[in-house]
């Protein structure tokens, strides 16, 4: 019973592990050129300024 209460507490531990790092800590910027911009569609180009957006709002990116 000990082996099972034990066996159970290690999976709850690690379970609640997080792997890799924060979003700030792993993220950069998307900072394409002009050239990349228009060869986008609008739905990728949504997606990039929404992305740099909450970079923006959660790690201080500037422009």
């Amino acid at each position: 019973m000990v082996k099972i209460a034990l066996i159970a507490s290690l999976m709850i531990l690690t379970a609640c592990q997080t792997i890799g790092g924060s979003f700030c800590s792993i993220s950069k910027p998307f900072r394409p050129s002009q050239a990349t911009i228009d060869a986008m569609s609008d739905q990728e180009v949504a997606d990039m300024l929404a992305f740099n957006l909450k970079g923006k709002k959660l790690c201080g990116w500037k422009p």
